[in-house]
């Protein structure tokens, strides 16, 4: 993959979230797909769980940059507001890993939102 290609697949990916376009999760993601929200949760694999859990209705604005391109791998920083005024934002890291035909096969977000902790609970208890 060339960076071009994952900012188009990225644009795709907002325009069909932003569109509440289920159909197109399978045009983005490979029918075998794991969609992880953290790295940490089970990841929801294939098209049905991958919609029924992207869906998402709510206006917002999102920027995306790529941070690195490496074979079929790539991350992507997004930052999305949400609501209209503006009342959530998070940043994300978004961990791709692409098929052979261009869909993503293995999807991984890294969300932080503010005022939210940053590492684990430390405390000694």
């Amino acid at each position: 993959m060339e960076r071009d290609e994952v900012m188009r697949w990225v644009d795709r990916y907002e325009r069909a979230w932003r569109d509440a376009d289920l159909d197109a999760v399978e045009e983005l993601f490979g029918a075998d797909a794991r969609y992880l929200p953290s790295p940490y949760e089970e990841p929801r694999g294939g098209h049905d769980a991958i919609k029924a859990f992207w869906a998402d209705p709510e206006p917002f604005t999102m920027t995306a940059s790529p941070v690195a391109v490496e074979g079929r791998d790539a991350v992507v920083r997004v930052e999305v507001h949400y609501g209209e005024p503006e009342r959530q934002e998070y940043r994300d890291l978004w961990v791709l890993r692409f098929d052979d035909d261009g869909r993503v096969g293995l999807f991984e977000e890294w969300a932080y939102w503010p005022g939210r902790s940053w590492s684990a609970d430390h405390e000694s208890g």
